[in-house]
């Protein structure tokens, strides 16, 4: 089956036995002069656009965002992706796959999950002039490759990770109020389904993932965002629908089998019924 293109980071050839992939670039530097056009793809690493200037679109799992002064994008391994960026843009792009961040630091394994359930931030002017000097000194460590150069640049990244924690609870005032546990459950079922969706479907296996209840994840689902964790899950299964629908290729059927789908009229019945279109139809429609 053909699926969606994934891009991958490049191993340094300088250094090929680095622990993890890391990229940083600046925007000026990487544009020259030109305007950027990536066509829909999906990655199988973190990609952090953040800019001080910037003119374009991003479209994100397909909700579009314009790209503007003082933003940050987060795009998570597995999201689809296509961006449009002008040549005079400016800021940093950064890149790195799971295995770079990850297995060092559970509570910054934490950290990054939350900062990347939001994949658009909108920041004022003092705000981006705060987390400047971060973005600085991961370019310098990355370039000039000193002495612990990887575990300064990881520093620098859980503090920016903490400064849009804190903005994103600043702009969510409600988030105080709710309970963390609840809140680190609800991220753990939203990562569980990013990555199982195409072989479980049911709640009771999630519940049972996450050593809740039907009726306890049902509760947290509902309270955090008002819908029950049916609704959640039928939502990521449109989601990576149209994912395949849209970059790819393939016939219904073979989009219908790699989502776990056996019976072909089911699925395109269940499409419908959710988005209001046939999978053909859609296709049709956005293509």
């Amino acid at each position: 089956m053909k699926t969606i293109p994934v891009r991958h980071l490049k191993t340094s050839q300088k250094e090929p036995n680095l622990s993890g992939d890391f990229m940083i670039k600046d925007l000026q530097e990487l544009l020259n002069g030109k305007d950027m056009v990536h066509e829909l793809h999906r990655h199988d690493f973190y990609f952090f656009l953040v800019l001080k200037k910037g003119i374009g679109n991003h479209e994100i799992d397909f909700v579009s965002y314009d790209v503007t002064d003082y933003t940050v994008f987060i795009v998570r391994p597995g999201q689809v992706h296509e961006l449009e960026l002008k040549s005079n843009s400016e800021g940093f792009m950064i890149q790195f796959n799971t295995d770079f961040y990850y297995p060092f630091d559970k509570r910054m394994n934490s950290l990054l999950q939350k900062v990347s359930t939001s994949n658009y931030y909108l920041l004022e002017e003092d705000f981006f002039l705060r987390i400047n000097p971060l973005l600085t000194s991961i370019f310098s460590e990355y370039k000039d490759k000193a002495e612990a150069y990887k575990e300064v640049i990881k520093s620098n990244l859980h503090i920016l990770f903490i400064e849009l924690l804190r903005l994103k609870s600043t702009n969510n005032k409600d988030s105080n109020t709710k309970d963390l546990y609840i809140q680190e459950s609800l991220e753990k079922f939203l990562h569980l389904l990013e990555t199982n969706i195409t072989s479980i479907k049911q709640v009771s296996k999630y519940a049972s993932m996450l050593n809740l209840s039907n009726y306890q994840l049902n509760t947290i689902t509902k309270q955090t965002l008002d819908k029950t964790a049916s609704e959640i899950i039928n939502e990521q299964i449109i989601l990576e629908s149209k994912r395949y629908l849209l970059a790819s290729s393939n016939q219904i059927n073979q989009i219908a089998y790699h989502l776990g789908y056996e019976d072909v009229s089911y699925f395109i019945r269940f499409f419908k019924k959710h988005t209001g279109y046939s999978p053909e139809a859609f296709r049709k429609k956005l293509t």
